[in-house]
């Protein structure tokens, strides 16, 4: 039998389909792209409408080797890269390397990793797409004229190594306009009034003040506080209204790229780009022991909530036989789709339902287990009943004054069983109230008057930031991980407690970009731009078009930046020099930002910074200069020196590389009292001789007790 040969971009993705394929189909995999403009130019040919200049990416070049092997003698080749608009990208490379008249291709799209997903895409083969693979082209072309011409012009007026980026940047400026905002904040005082009342039975209730003679209650001062405090020393404490009514919470879709990678950040901690990661290698196979390697997720990028109709029909056979009738809906849930998703995809679900979490629990990462669940649960609980609360409100008025109080019980759980929601900026109401009745007079048990005031805007966290970019229309699902890993590698950005936070650099590099290239830093512009790569996708604009009407406003913003861009060494920091009084700034050097003074060289004062929780910078006092202390290693003649890395302060050995000894706390001096040797090193709780083989150790405690 005459075999077929099918070519995908991962060597996982390809030992998955080759087990179930078996022996009439050769897999193969190209590890990625084959071609790519090139690193070392622009690779675009501006004076013949944007021609592309592509080529085989290093190391590549064996690979479509290989691939030729392969395919010599076979007429029908398959083309099984992802389904979106890089795997189209991918398929139309391999079409070009392996092109021959006699040899026909055919595009198959992978849903899902599954006898019944494979399936059916190769029952289902269609021609490339050539108009997916212009928007991609269209898409790497915009982005490398942005990144290729004005990183040197950042490299030339603030710092080399420097980057842009079409979308990047404007993800820069949502972070440093929040940042602003966040520093010009002035808080304002108001005041809020809980009463603490008693009815004829327990429990007692606490009511807020929400009104003041019909209006919405706004209490400015302590003054006016004092006031109302006094006109309702007298006040009868009356219920007005109880109302009692069924709500219902309905159950969130399932996944897409971007509510996963949210969701992801929020409940495990994972940074999108690890999220990404683990839903790749749960989508392209999974090792299950007799069964081998399993795709045990549908695709990961995608930005429609389309759900197949075999799967709906597995998932609530499911919830029937594990939760039983009342957790089914009579109807399948429908949910609407982001505007532009492809419907084409479906959501992020598990690709068996039946395959619940503890099963595959032996075969997983912990993170993989963890990822795995999260995008089980959200599945089955997305197409459970909805969970029903009795939501009470009682009013209570007392003068001209009106306080509310709420609670909320849970009567069915619905969903929630399986799937708890947080939703942001709720509160908890309480679970209960005590039995009222309209008229019935409330003992006052308590007035507690609490003074606040108001906040500043959130810093975006990883999670908030992705919400916005997607509001915003502002790049694609699949492309926020790596925007959220550049601006962190370039530093631009740091990830803190409360949030992202530009650094100085982000600030400087964003100003900059503001004010020399206002529309690729424009939210909306950015957002019409992505409209129009949708548009290209979908054979609606030629992809040159797109790109002329970009470049010509593009190139003029270029040249006169060139000529007007200040250059930006140096930042005030509002801080003084504490050796000669002069104004402190900060610079940028290999290893980040630092203080320097103005006064250089006269003055050679340099320190480190942090900031305050409103952004403020704040001068760090200097780490203790240390002693040298000998290399331990034996036979060298090394001493230890503090040393820095990305990841913070270390100790090396002062003959690197000839001696690769590190370690990360610093050495203490106390000689060891067992061998003599002039230091001891800080081993958790426990100070230790790092001599080899001497062997004490001692309690850091009592080392402290000693030197105190």
């Amino acid at each position: 039998m005459e075999k077929s040969l099918l070519i995908v971009e991962s060597p996982t993705k390809a030992k998955t389909l080759q087990k179930y394929l078996g022996p009439e189909f050769i897999v193969r995999s190209t590890k990625g792209h084959i071609k790519d403009l090139p690193r070392n130019e622009l690779g675009v040919d501006l004076e013949h409408d944007f021609q592309p200049k592509y080529v085989t990416i290093l190391g590549k070049a064996k690979v479509i080797q290989e691939l030729k092997k392969a395919a010599s003698g076979i007429d029908e080749v398959y083309l099984g890269p992802d389904p979106d608009r890089e795997g189209e990208a991918i398929a139309w490379h391999i079409a070009e390397a392996l092109g021959d008249k006699n040899r026909k291709f055919h595009r198959i799209l992978l849903m899902e990793l599954t006898p019944k997903g494979i399936k059916e895409a190769l029952s289902k083969p269609t021609a490339l797409d050539r108009a997916r693979y212009e928007s991609q082209q269209a898409r790497r072309i915009l982005d490398r004229l942005v990144g290729y011409q004005i990183s040197p012009l950042l490299w030339q007026k603030v710092k080399t190594g420097l980057s842009a980026g079409r979308v990047q940047s404007v993800a820069l400026r949502l972070i440093c306009d929040r940042e602003r905002a966040i520093m010009a904040f002035v808080p304002e005082e108001y005041w809020s009034l809980i009463a603490c009342l008693s009815g004829r039975q327990p429990p007692p209730l606490e009511a807020r003040l929400v009104k003041i003679r019909g209006q919405e209650a706004k209490i400015a001062d302590v003054e006016a506080m004092d006031r109302l405090l006094e006109e309702l020393d007298e006040a009868v404490f009356k219920v007005a209204r109880v109302d009692k009514k069924p709500q219902k919470r309905n159950p969130s879709p399932p996944f897409i790229t971007s509510t996963l990678q949210i969701e992801a950040s929020r409940r495990l901690r994972f940074p999108p780009r690890k999220t990404m990661l683990i839903a790749q290698r749960l989508y392209e196979g999974i090792d299950l022991g007799d069964e081998g390697p399993v795709g045990l997720i549908t695709y990961m990028r995608t930005d429609s909530t389309r759900v197949s109709g075999e799967a709906l029909e597995a998932v609530r056979r499911f919830i029937n036989e594990t939760y039983g009738p009342d957790y089914l809906p009579k109807a399948p849930h429908r949910y609407k789709s982001p505007k532009a998703a492809q419907e084409a995809h479906e959501a992020i679900r598990p690709t068996a339902v039946v395959r619940r979490p503890p099963d595959l629990k032996n075969f997983l990462e912990k993170d993989e287990y963890a990822l795995y669940e999260l995008i089980w649960r959200r599945f089955v609980a997305s197409q459970m009943s909805p969970a029903i609360f009795q939501v009470t409100t009682v009013d209570v008025t007392a003068g001209d004054c009106l306080f509310r109080a709420t609670a909320s019980v849970l009567q069915f759980p619905g969903f929630t069983a399986l799937y708890q929601e947080v939703r942001e900026n709720e509160e908890e109401a309480p679970a209960k109230l005590p039995p009222l009745e309209v008229g019935e007079v409330l003992a006052l048990r308590d007035l507690d008057p609490q003074q606040h005031f108001t906040k500043p805007p959130p810093r975006f966290t990883e999670a908030s930031l992705i919400r916005e970019l997607e509001v915003q229309g502002i790049g694609r699902p699949s492309t926020y991980a790596t925007i959220l890993s550049n601006l962190q590698d370039r530093i631009y950005v740091a990830k803190e407690k409360y949030g992202l936070r530009p650094t100085e650099l982000g600030l400087v590099v964003n100003d900059l970009l503001v004010e020399s290239f206002p529309g690729i830093m424009d939210l909306k512009f950015t957002a019409h731009l992505e409209t129009d790569l949708d548009r290209i996708a979908e054979g609606q604009v030629p992809w040159q078009k797109v790109l002329r009407e970009f470049h010509s406003p593009f190139s003029q913003a270029l040249k006169a930046a060139k000529e007007k861009m200040p250059r930006v060494k140096q930042v005030p920091s509002g801080l003084v020099c504490p050796e000669c009084g002069q104004p402190l700034v900060v610079r940028w050097g290999k290893n980040g930002e630092f203080l320097g003074c103005s006064a250089f060289p006269e003055c050679k004062f340099t320190g480190n910074f942090t900031r305050d929780q409103q952004g403020k910078l704040m001068l760090m006092e200097k780490a203790p200069e240390t002693e040298a202390v000998p290399c331990p290693q034996e036979g060298c003649t090394g001493s230890l020196v503090r040393r820095r890395s990305r990841r913070g302060f270390f100790y090396g050995c002062s003959r690197y590389p000839d001696c690769k000894y590190i370690q990360n706390k610093p050495p203490v001096k106390t000689s060891c009292p067992q061998c003599g040797f002039p230091w001891l090193a800080q081993k958790g709780k426990k100070l230790v001789c790092p001599r080899e083989g001497c062997g004490y150790e001692e309690a850091a405690a009592a080392n402290e007790a000693a030197n105190s």
